[in-house]
């Protein structure tokens, strides 16, 4: 990175209310880029902590070995795919994917599935990551509002995941953002997007003087709105341009 632009990140995961957390997420940090890449295995298919574990370390590896984030996606389905033949787990093993890479004074990043990736100016949000749901479907149909994505009864359904077989690329990509001294990026998976909305999360950021910070405070607003239910596992990563 250039050293005009200094680069702080706080990572955050939790088993929250769930026996196991099936969230996974890691840090690469080289020294023409950095990566942040985070994973919310799928419970209810099971061996969904094996998945995002799998697909976080062989994507961060690609990343280290010059690969592009398609390019390293790809190698990640392709060995994910081959670990669940290989154990017999086909029916299984399956995973989101979100991974945010800065370079230079550009920022990429890709995902899959309905964990996110969140873009901030100036304590401002511009934009985020769309859900492969069915939810977020019924948005672009003009069928629910945004602000009902997170209460739907179907929220949980996944169009595009790690670990099926594929007809082709399933990740999206967000490319040719510029970055500022005041770009901010938050990674999260859906047990934290789900409990804490946009305005909180800006109202928290223009708060906070560092990513810990930021991370804490919408922390203790995702533990309160979450309380008493049988909360999801939460994971997030905060990025800080400065």
């Amino acid at each position: 990175m250039e050293a005009r632009l200094g680069i702080e990140y706080a990572t955050l995961t939790s088993k929250g209310g769930r026996a196991v957390n099936e969230d996974f997420l890691d840090v690469s940090v080289m020294p023409h880029q950095l990566a942040f890449i985070l994973c919310d295995g799928l419970g209810g298919h099971g061996n969904g902590d094996a998945a995002s574990r799998y697909v976080t370390a062989r994507l961060k590896d690609e990343l280290e070995h010059f690969a592009d984030i398609e390019e390293g996606i790809l190698k990640a389905q392709e060995g994910l795919l081959e670990k669940q033949r290989q154990e017999n787990a086909e029916g299984s093993m399956k995973t989101t994917v979100t991974c945010l890479v800065l370079r230079g004074e550009t920022a990429k990043f890709a995902h899959i599935g309905d964990s996110r990736i969140y873009y901030f100016e100036k304590g401002k949000y511009v934009m985020r990551s769309q859900d492969h749901s069915v939810p977020q479907m019924l948005v672009k149909r003009g069928e629910i509002a945004e602000k009902d994505i997170r209460r739907h009864e179907d929220r949980s359904l996944l169009l595009r995941v790690m670990g099926t077989e594929w007809d082709g690329p399933k990740y999206q990509v967000v490319e040719g953002i510029t970055l500022t001294k005041r770009s901010s990026f938050l990674l999260c998976s859906d047990g934290f997007w789900e409990l804490i909305d946009e305005k909180m999360m800006c109202k928290t950021l223009k708060k906070a003087a560092n990513p810990q910070e930021w991370l804490d405070s919408m922390e203790k607003n995702v533990l309160e709105n979450g309380k008493g239910t049988n909360m999801d596992n939460y994971s997030a990563i905060a990025v800080f341009v400065r």
